[in-house]
Formats: structure tokens, sequence, C-alpha cells
């Protein structure tokens, strides 16, 4: 039962009464480390009910990562490991899944690896690649519902490498977070799942702003964007017409920078782009725009994001170079299996080779570093299907044969897979060992039920081998 809040109450809308671009812009906060040693930096965050206001004048009732929405900003360098103690202090169960990170089965997430309320539990973070990851429920059958309600939140690890090619910095280097949701008059969330198939809500949020505006300088910026929607994929385009230049994937800065007019992105992706905004005179309003796509349900201002507002000059250090970094294409010969995914309903359920989960089964048993391609079919006219694998890194070969979008190019662990379309990824399966999930990132297909599990090697640790604990925690 959805509580309060979360009920499919008709259509009642807010979004006529909020009008976009009045409200300012925010990024999350940076959280703080509770100690250091010379290897591990250790957090800790309590996962607790909060009031905020999301809209203006009104609160609503959040389920939040230290009560905040979204939830604080972890930042880690490559090579430091991270210790993070979560705290359940909810009435619901919890699960916490760093999407995208190379984390050992136990830390990884899983579905049934549940930390109770009244519980805690300990994740260790190897950090050993710089990318934009995110942190999230992952409770099986309840991620919707969890996630919409506010536990979600983004974490970056940097390197060397990359901090020494100039690209914008500090506060040039900015995170969105785009999520979208229904509210009723009251301030509170809405969640209509129409009927298990998809969550598309009215307002549109940037780390937690409806359409909120920026206030920036006539240089370059760098925007690190997450799709935490439930269901919702966007086309980001400027209004100006120029493009955005893309220099990242999920797992990281991609070979080479890609000039693009618009830009794609499925729930569960994240994508690193820069805007130069020197080519704006001061006074100049710049609208980032989400275009049209078949898969969406279109609201007044949902083709809408947030803005840009030029208003004061700054030199600019910072450089985008021709090469970002050295990415090995893995080449199609070097795949020993190939495996067919079919993603289809039936009955209502959503199945992956007309199976629904079961924690007893695995799909793939891989060992460890071997090459494979794995293809997902998609039938027609059922909606889009984000598919996401865990634990390992992967590059898109084609879809539908042909190559993959330009921006698509490079490490990725969530793909678009859309209508009538069949996608093909290849990937060596490591480098950690044991049972990972699989399934659709869109959490309504993945609550019922598209999801399912793999095996990489032999003798892996167990997935929920590290149990959460009662409270009292002990002192990190």
């Amino acid at each position: 039962m959805l509580p309060i809040g979360l009920q499919n109450r008709g259509n009642a809308q807010l979004s006529g009464s909020i009008v976009p671009f009045t409200l300012p812009f925010r990024t999350p906060p940076v959280l703080n480390p509770v100690r250091k040693d010379s290897t591990t930096d250790y957090y800790q965050i309590t996962m607790r009910k909060a009031q905020v206001e999301i809209l203006p004048g009104r609160t609503t009732e959040i389920w939040g990562y230290n009560g905040i929405f979204p939830g604080p900003l972890i930042k880690q360098s490559k090579g430091r490991r991270t210790f993070v103690r979560f705290i359940n202090n909810l009435d619901i169960s919890t699960s916490i899944h760093l999407h995208g990170m190379e984390s050992p089965p136990q830390y990884d997430g899983y579905a049934t690896d549940s930390i109770s309320p009244r519980y805690y539990k300990d994740y260790l973070y190897p950090n050993t690649f710089a990318a934009n990851f995110w942190y999230h429920d992952h409770g099986h059958t309840q991620t919707t519902r969890n996630v919409y309600m506010g536990l979600a939140g983004m974490y970056i690890v940097q390197d060397d490498e990359e901090l020494a090619l100039q690209l914008p910095q500090g506060n040039y280097d900015v995170p969105l977070i785009i999520q979208d949701r229904q509210f009723a008059p009251d301030g509170s969330f809405i969640l209509n799942t129409n009927n298990q198939t998809t969550v598309m809500g009215d307002v549109i949020l940037v780390n937690g702003v409806p359409w909120p505006f920026m206030q920036l300088a006539n240089r370059k910026y760098r925007f690190r964007v997450l799709n935490a929607s439930s269901s919702r994929s966007y086309r980001l385009s400027l209004s100006t017409g120029d493009s955005l230049i893309a220099i990242g994937t999920d797992g990281g800065l991609m070979a080479a920078p890609v000039n693009t007019p618009e830009l794609r992105i499925a729930p569960g992706e994240r994508y690193d782009f820069i805007i130069d905004f020197s080519r704006y005179p001061i006074g100049t309003r710049v609208e980032l725009q989400n275009l049209p796509l078949q898969s969406n349900f279109n609201f007044s201002n949902t083709d809408k994001i947030m803005c840009f507002d030029v208003v004061r000059a700054e030199t600019d250090n910072s450089s985008i170079p021709n090469v970002l970094r050295n990415i090995q294409f893995i080449p199609e010969s070097a795949a020993v299996r190939t495996r067919d995914f079919d993603l289809d309903q039936i009955n209502g359920v959503w199945v992956i080779n007309g199976n629904r989960w079961n924690l007893n089964r695995i799909d793939a048993n891989i060992p460890l570093n071997q090459v494979e391609i794995w293809t997902f079919r998609h039938p027609v006219n059922a909606g889009v299907h984000p598919m996401h694998l865990h634990g390992v890194k992967l590059q898109m070969l084609d879809r539908n044969g042909q190559p993959p979008l330009p921006y698509e190019r490079g490490w990725k662990d969530v793909f678009y897979v859309g209508e009538d379309e069949i996608v093909r990824v290849i990937g060596i399966f490591g480098p950690q060992q044991g049972k990972f999930m699989y399934h659709c990132h869109n959490m309504v297909h993945e609550d019922f039920d598209m999801m399912s599990q793999f095996e990489v090697g032999q003798g892996g640790i167990s997935p929920t081998a590290a149990k959460a604990k009662p409270l009292p925690a002990p002192p990190l």
C-alpha cells in the first residue's frame, strides 16, 4: 500500500501554477567525511523523513539521504576507498546501490540485501575509475516508490589525468540531477504508475528545484547530467540552436569531444557536456530545452528543463582538448560468446526472455574477464527499456545495425533500447567476481519484473554476505 501522498489521485496538477525560470538554481551540498586515514575516507548518511519546500509556499514530505532532496554529493579521488555507513531511520526497508561502481557483490545493493528500519549497513567502494556515479535505493519491488520519495544522490570520482586537462573546474563544474514529479494541491508527491507501465510527472526538477534559473559568467561551464527520473527520457538542446559539447558518458570521459545539437538521456544514464557561454552577450538567456520523445507524456512545461542567464564577465582559463582520454574500443572479434535478451510484457508483467525475477536463477555464468556481446531486442509499442548491468562497463556496438550516436561512444552501463530496436553491447566481465543484477532502468519495469542476474567467475562472495546490523552503530 502506498503512503498518503503517493496514491494515484487522478490528474491533480500544480505545474500550471509554477512559472518556469523564477526559482534560483542550487547544487547539492558536498558531504564531508567523518574522518580519513591513509587509504580511506569515512562517511555517514542517515535515511530519514523530512518536510522540505520544493514548490513555493508548500512543504513536501520526502524520504531523503540526510533528510535532503536530492541527497548530498560525494566527491572522491580515484584510488582512495570510500567507506559509507547508511543508517535507516525510515519505516521501510532499503537497499543502497552505487550505480556504475565496480563494487564487490556484498556492497553492490542487491535487491534483497535489505537494511531494515532501525538498522545500519557499512559499504566499501573501490573508486577504480573516474566517472559520474549515483547512489539510490534498490529495494526489491520498491525502487520506484523509494527513489520517487527522494532516495537518490550523486557521487563523483576524479583522477589526476582528468584534472590535468584544464576542463572547467570548481564552481564551473556543475552537477545537474534531472527528475520529474507530480504534486497534489497540498504539495505532497503523487506517484501514478499508469498500471505499472510508466511514471510521468508534470514538474521538471533540477537538483530538487522546479525549472530553475542559473546566473553565470560568459565562459565555459561543464555540466555533469544525471537522469534520475523513474521513466522519463529527455532530449536536451539549447534554445539558441548551438551545440552541446559532449565530453563524457556513464563510465567517464570520452576519447574526444563531440558537438551535438541534441543529447538524449534515459533514466539512469549520465552524460557530461560543456556549454561555452562566451559566445553570448551579457544579458542573454539560454534555455535548456527538452525536445519531444515518442515514449514520453507531455505536459504544459515539460519541454523545458532550466535556463542560464549570462550576467557577468570573467576570465576563462579552461580549455577543451581534442583528446580527452585513451579509450581502447573492444573489437567484436574479441567476444567469445553472444547472448540474446528479448524484452517483453506478458500478462501485465515485464520479462526478460519470458522470465520474471527469480533470485535462485542465474541467466549467465561468465568466466572472469571473458568478453561477451549481449543483444537486447525490444518489441514494438512497449515504451523504452534503458538496460543497466551492475558491476561491469561496456561499449555499444550498434543499434539496428547502425553505429551508436556519436556521444554514446565510450564506456557505459545503461543503454537506451527504444521501441522496435535491437541494441548490441560488448564488455569484459570483471573485475569483481560474484552475482550481479541486470535490469531495465525504467524503475516501474524493474519492479514488475524486468530484472535478472548473471554471475562472473566461480566462488564469488554472496551479495548478501555483509548483513545490516541493528542500531545503535559504533563510532566510525
